[in-house]
């Protein structure tokens, strides 16, 4: 993957618009039921958001597990789709994923061809994530850890979130507010570094 671009991300690029010669990214928004994922997507896109969300049922009462966010009343079952262009050069394209257990199937298919990843975590509900955080470690997914923070959220040091979440000191873990485009676009910066970093690593480790 060619990296141009990644070194001047805070650059933006005009919305809806896409710069000769720039290069895309797939990246994953990933998480438990009721992290953020859709929030994000929406708040972050420079374009009209698809988003695949219905209502919650009395019917779902039994499969899906509403525990902490029981004011919930929408669900994503297939997936939300959104583009940022971070500058002139790179342009992410974002893939939400459902979050209930229902709907895992999916992430398969979902996953393919994507670069990098964003875990949204919330820190009332830390067990809601393993199940993406375990995913992005079987499919090889280079990841960072988004922690959006809720209104009742209680603050706890980083390395306690990293402890909880059983995740490497290399995997870089930032606070967010997925309704706000500038936090939001604030993660994905994170995660372009991320990458890039992992990127210049590669050939040196290779060469010991």
């Amino acid at each position: 993957m060619d990296f141009k671009g990644f070194d001047r991300p805070d650059r933006p690029e005009r919305a809806g618009s896409l710069a000769a010669g720039s290069r895309s990214v797939k990246v994953m928004i990933a998480g438990g039921f009721g992290t953020g994922k859709t929030t994000m997507v929406r708040s972050v896109s420079d374009i009209k958001p698809l988003t695949t969300e219905e209502t919650l049922t009395q019917a779902s009462v039994d499969v899906d597990h509403l525990a902490g966010v029981a004011e919930k009343n929408e669900t994503t079952v297939s997936l939300d789709f959104g583009r940022i262009g971070l500058n002139e050069q790179l342009v992410l394209y974002l893939f939400g994923t459902p979050g209930q257990e229902r709907f895992w199937f999916l992430w398969n298919g979902l996953f393919k061809g994507a670069l990098g990843a964003v875990v949204l975590v919330d820190t009332r509900r830390l067990a809601s994530s393993f199940r993406a955080i375990e995913e992005m470690e079987r499919q090889g997914v280079p990841f960072v850890i988004a922690l959006n923070v809720f209104p009742d959220s209680r603050s706890h040091p980083v390395e306690e979130i990293r402890d909880a979440l059983d995740i490497p000191e290399r995997t870089p873990v930032v606070a967010c507010d997925a309704r706000d485009r500038e936090s939001s676009r604030d993660v994905l910066i994170a995660l372009v570094r991320h990458l890039k970093e992992r990127s210049t690593a590669a050939p040196l480790e290779a060469a010991r």
